[in-house]
Formats: structure tokens, C-alpha cells, sequence
């Protein structure tokens, strides 16, 4: 609960630094007419929209199990998550390649080119002071993975989308300035046009990675490596198993997870032994592991679950 308390500050976090730079941008790109400033505002629009929706994903996610979905409703928030991604690709990065041509195809000069300086200055201010927040949430994985590794590994999509949002945002906000720049000081303004085109490239590039990872998750990844070693030790210690074969374990969302465990039991066991024997292997796994929402353990010789195993994956 507490890897889900962090990343909802990294949402609330990005989504009042959102909330500033879009206000501002917009108010900016009325006023000067700026391609890049019209795709950064619109960038805004869409990281704002996308925090809304992770914070409702979050609330949908939180629902207890019922009779129509037992296993609960964690993949909810992995279902918005990828929606967040369509977002980015669909409104941010097409709408920002369309504003890019168009101010190709037909150049127009920059008005008042200094408000466009103090707007993308205080944007870079308030999305520094967001990632710097969802950095920290973050760090303690990138620091012990490599940060593409945690990426790959993570199991929460809003800890990672805000990174990377905000990550794009900052390196789109020093695109603006220097297209900006370059239109006024090299008095071409093609330069605006050609800054919104590299916007919608960066945008395009995010929005596929998060695409890819939350389409992973929601289809259904298998748990930390780490949790399924120390199920398997738990079950291996347990008296009365002979042999723990193998874990199948899949996210259900940051914090649950449901497993199910082949174990050999001693031949010498009665079926009461044996279920005193998963119970107490239950009440292990679930004291060091509250993530396991769902556990089943099914009595199963060695040979037998290699033999279900070859014929289902080959």
C-alpha cells in the first residue's frame, strides 16, 4: 500500500503542475501565435487529462472482489493506463505534427517572442518541481535495476508514466525554446513549425513505449521474480512437501497478485495432513506476502507438472 500511496502523490503532483503550465501555455500560445507554444499547451491539455484518468483508474482499481470478479478489479487501472498511452499518441503527438506541417507549409513570425521565454521558463519550473517528485518514487528501483530495467519490471504504470511525461515535457519545453529562438534570431520562422514537429515525434516515441508496457500488463505479466522465489522456499520448508515443483503467478494490479503452486506432498500424507499442510503453507505465504490476493496449491507429482508444462508452452 505503500508503493501505491507513493506514486498517487507523483499523480497529484503532476497533475497541479499540469494544471500551471497548461494555464499558462495556453494564455502564451493565444498571445504570440507560436506552433511550438500551440503543441506544447496542447501537450499540457493532454498530461492533465492523463493524470485525471490514472487518479480514476486508481478508484476503479480499488474496488472489493464481487461475484462478477472474484479475482477483484486491479486491472482496471492497467486498462486506463493504456488509454492514458492512446491519449498521448492520438491527441498529443497528432495534434502537434499537425500544427508542425501546417506552420511549415505556411511560416508566420512569432509574436512578442519574449512572452514565449517567461512562459516555457515557468513551465520548466513547475514540470521540474513534478518530476523531481515522481524521480524520487521511482529511484529506488532505477537505482538497483538500471532505470530501463525498472521500467521494463514495474509493475505500476503511473509511476513510471509520470517519469516519463514529465521527462517528455522538459525535453519538449527546450525544443520550444530553442525552435523559438531560432525563428526570432534567424528571422526564419519555419523553425516554430519545424519545433512542433519534433514534439509530436517525442510524443509519438513515449506514447508507443507506455503503449507497449501497459498492453503487457493488462494481458497479464507474472510477478517479481523475487516473490516467486521466496513462495516457492515457504512451500519447499513447509513439512510434509517432498517437492515443490513450480509458481504461476499473475499482476493483477501494483499490489496483488494471484499464484498458483504444484506441490508433491510425502506419499505417507492423508488427505487431512495434507490440508493442514496448505493451510499452514496459506498462512505463510499470505503473512509474508499480503500481495497474494489468490492463492491456489494443487497436489501434483514432479513428473506430472513437467508433463502439463511441456504441452502447454512447448
Amino acid at each position: 500500500m505503500a508503493t501505491e500511496s507513493s506514486s498517487k502523490t507523483a499523480v497529484y503532483a503532476a497533475l497541479f503542475g499540469n494544471v500551471l503550465v497548461a494555464v499558462t501555455k495556453i494564455g502564451a500560445a493565444a498571445w504570440t501565435g507560436s506552433s511550438a507554444m500551440t503543441s506544447e499547451a496542447v501537450h499540457s491539455l493532454v498530461d492533465t487529462t492523463n493524470e485525471i484518468l490514472l487518479l480514476y483508474g486508481y478508484r476503479r482499481a480499488s474496488r472489493s472482489p464481487d461475484e462478477s470478479h472474484p479475482l477483484g478489479y486491479g486491472r482496471e487501472l492497467y486498462f486506463w493506463s493504456f488509454i492514458v498511452a492512446l491519449l498521448i499518441f492520438a491527441l498529443g503527438a497528432g495534434v502537434s505534427l499537425y500544427q508542425g506541417v501546417l506552420h511549415v507549409a505556411a511560416p508566420e513570425p512569432i509574436e512578442s517572442p519574449i512572452v514565449s521565454f517567461v512562459v516555457l521558463g515557468l513551465s520548466f519550473l513547475f514540470e521540474g518541481g513534478s518530476w523531481l517528485v515522481a524521480l524520487r518514487r521511482f529511484s529506488s528501483d532505477g537505482q538497483r535495476f538500471g532505470y530501463y530495467q525498472a521500467f521494463v519490471r514495474s509493475k505500476d504504470p503511473p509511476a513510471f508514466m509520470v517519469l516519463l511525461e514529465d521527462s517528455a515535457a522538459l525535453v519538449g519545453i527546450a525544443i520550444a525554446a530553442a525552435a523559438t529562438a531560432a525563428a526570432v534570431w534567424l528571422r526564419q520562422p519555419v523553425w516554430d513549425g519545424i519545433g512542433s514537429i519534433l514534439i509530436g515525434i517525442l510524443l509519438a516515441i513515449v506514447s508507443i513505449g507506455l503503449a507497449r508496457e501497459s498492453k503487457s500488463l493488462l494481458i497479464g505479466e507474472p510477478a517479481d521474480p523475487e516473490l516467486a522465489r521466496s513462495v516457492l522456499d515457504i512451500a519447499r520448508r513447509s513439512p510434509g512437501v517432498l517437492r515443490a515443483n513450480g509458481l504461476l503467478t499473475v499482476q493483477l494490479s501494483p499490489v496483488e497478485v494471484v499464484a498458483a503452486l504444484s506441490i508433491e506432498f510425502a506419499d505417507d500424507k492423508r488427505a487431512d495432513d495434507i490440508e493442514r499442510c496448505v493451510v499452514s503453507i496459506e498462512a505463510e505465504i499470505r503473512k509474508r506476502h499480503p500481495s497474494v490476493a489468490a492463492l491456489f496449491i494443487k497436489p501434483q507429482t514432479d513428473a506430472r507438472y513437467r508433463a502439463v508444462r511441456a504441452r502447454r508452452y512447448g
